[in-house]
């Protein structure tokens, strides 16, 4: 699911409240942008949560939103396993995590895009973030 994301030695999570993610622009620059929603919020413009499934951006749930592909900088993500045991897993200096910005009344919140988690790392968790090759890597 990526609990948290390391990023030029700054480690993120989403229960800090406030949790901003290195959203990396077309010029290669990166800008920061609140992570998702959380429950205790006062707002309720976005979905509660930092996670968005594929499938259900596929089949239009986050259209509200105005969703857009960005791509998150990482040098790792980290997940924790069903015993609650947190687990870091190093990216390749080409691989980006998929993100999805949603968009309300000039806000913007990004989600970590998840899928079903490759076998090899199903004893960790059943969700995983969505990883893409960067284009000019």
């Amino acid at each position: 699911m990526c609990g948290g994301i390391e990023y030029q030695d700054q480690k993120i999570y989403f229960p800090q409240p406030g949790a901003r993610l290195p959203v990396r622009l077309r010029d290669g620059h990166v800008t920061w942008i609140t992570w998702g929603r959380r429950k205790d919020e006062a707002t309720g413009k976005f979905p509660n949560g930092g996670w968005a499934r594929l499938n259900s951006i596929k089949s239009g749930k986050w259209k509200p939103w105005h969703p857009r592909p960005v791509l998150i900088a990482a040098g790792q993500f980290m997940e924790k396993d069903h015993d609650n045991q947190s687990h870091w897993v190093p990216l390749d200096t080409r691989m980006a995590i998929q993100g999805l910005l949603a968009e309300r009344d000039d806000e913007m919140r990004v989600y970590v895009v998840n899928i079903d988690t490759p076998p090899e790392y199903a004893w960790i968790h059943d969700r995983w973030p969505r990883l893409v090759r960067l284009k000019d890597q």
